[in-house]
């Protein structure tokens, strides 16, 4: 079992996908060093919808998507 990490939605993209389905988006990790007030962030696809400050639960966080 891999734990989850938490990141919050700060910018949307975009729309991708064959039929537009799919939602770009930059996430910013909550995990973040707060003293710096900064964090990783790193682009996703997201399905369904989504909006900014949106708390998503990411299971693999390794991966970036693309850009479009």
């Amino acid at each position: 079992d891999q734990p989850v990490k938490l990141a919050k939605v700060t910018r949307v993209l975009g729309r991708t996908g064959n039929t537009g389905n799919v939602t770009q988006v930059r996430v910013e990790f909550m995990d973040a060093d707060a003293a710096t007030g900064t964090g990783r962030s790193i682009v996703r696809n997201v399905k369904g919808p989504v909006r900014e400050n949106d708390i998503l639960c990411l299971l693999e966080w390794e991966r970036e998507a693309r850009r479009l």
